[in-house]
């Protein structure tokens, strides 16, 4: 994994070799990791908009027809909760404040009830064997996560502690609905917050991704690893933008 990270943290320095970028790159960068990232983090859970179809939705506006409304408002909502992901990342830290901003943005057109607000009924995810909090443990579970969020800081390298954070958040799944969207959104804060780019998870690696984070219940190493290789492939990725 040490390798792994040397490798990401060489790739970091090329990409910091090339900022300041000029003042037409960044928008256009900027508006191709929204459109990417929304795109990806949706499709994971099954939303069926394709990434052309998700940059019209974004961009023009324009509704596809035969898709789902619900997936037109998750590609809207996450656009939104990336944005003001975006105004966290020069305060260096992550407060429970930020993480109920994030879910309430991205949810509040499907579910405004449920939007920023931690569950209160039991929750279960299909095919996993782990059961997950109760409804009345998860106020002190997401204090402890907070409280846990800067030993990780100080402890880890950038990217085992943006993967880390996102596997116990997954673990106290502390919403109805939007958990997997909102970890990977707290992820890519962490990892910009650190001074790294931010990870793509595209919807091929979904099954491995999946079964990485059932396997982390009782060790990580995998997920981890999976959680850097994406880092990796998104920093060649923006390389291969400037080549």
């Amino acid at each position: 994994m040490n390798k792994l990270f040397k490798e990401i943290d060489t790739l970091q320095q090329e990409i910091n070799a090339l900022r300041p970028l000029k003042t037409e790159e960044l928008p256009l960068i900027k508006n191709y990791y929204t459109i990417g990232l929304t795109y990806s983090s949706n499709a994971l859970e099954g939303n069926s908009l394709t990434e052309t179809e998700t940059k019209i939705v974004l961009e023009e506006g324009i509704t596809i027809g035969g898709k789902p409304l619900r997936d037109h408002l998750e590609a809207i909502g996450h656009e939104d909760a990336l944005a003001f992901l975006y105004t966290c990342v020069d305060k260096k830290t992550v407060e429970e404040k930020d993480i109920l901003q994030l879910h309430r943005l991205f949810y509040y057109r499907i579910d405004e009830k449920n939007a920023g607000i931690y569950r209160s009924v039991k929750a279960y995810i299909t095919g996993s064997k782990y059961p997950l909090p109760i409804p009345e443990n998860i106020p002190a579970l997401m204090h402890n996560f907070i409280l846990l969020l800067p030993e990780l800081y100080k402890t880890k390298h950038p990217v085992e502690y943006a993967a880390l954070a996102h596997m116990h958040f997954v673990f106290i799944h502390p919403f109805v609905d939007g958990n997997g969207r909102t970890a990977r959104l707290l992820m890519n804060l962490i990892l910009l917050q650190s001074g790294y780019n931010i990870a793509i998870i595209p919807p091929v690696m979904r099954h491995a991704y999946i079964a990485s984070l059932e396997k982390a219940h009782h060790d990580p190493t995998d997920f981890i690893t999976l959680i850097g290789q994406m880092v990796k492939e998104t920093q060649k990725d923006y390389l291969r933008l400037f080549a």
